[in-house]
C-alpha cells in the first residue's frame, strides 16, 4: 500500500502549507481505496495488482458514453486486451445516471 502511494501522489506533496497537504493526503487515500475496490471487483490478477497496473488496465480505457433513447450506454473498445481476462461482467454494466430534480 505504501509503495503505491509513494510512487504516486506522495511523490510530490503540492504545498508548503500543512492544511493543503493534509487534504492532499486524504484525497490520495480515498482514491487509493477506490482503485483497490475496483481491482477487487475486477477479480483475477487485478485483486492483488499494484496501482500502476490497475490504472493502466481499468482506468485508462478509451470509451464513449452515448445516450440512445435517454439510457446511458458505455461503448468499450472492440479488441480491448483485458476484456476476457477474468473481469466480472457486472463491473461493466451501465450504471443509471442520477437525475437531479429541476
Amino acid at each position: 500500500m505504501f509503495a503505491d502511494l509513494i510512487d504516486g501522489p506522495f511523490a510530490h506533496i503540492p504545498s508548503g502549507r500543512f492544511g493543503a497537504n493534509s487534504d492532499w493526503v486524504n484525497c490520495a487515500a480515498i482514491a487509493h481505496n477506490l482503485l483497490r475496490a475496483a481491482g477487487t471487483l475486477a477479480g483475477g490478477n487485478h485483486a492483488v495488482a499494484r496501482g500502476a497496473m490497475l490504472r493502466r488496465h481499468l482506468v485508462n480505457v478509451p470509451a464513449r458514453l452515448a445516450r440512445p433513447a435517454g439510457k446511458p450506454v458505455l461503448h468499450l473498445p472492440a479488441h480491448w486486451p483485458w476484456q476476457k481476462r477474468g473481469l466480472h461482467p457486472e463491473m461493466w454494466t451501465p450504471v443509471p445516471m442520477l437525475r437531479w430534480p429541476a
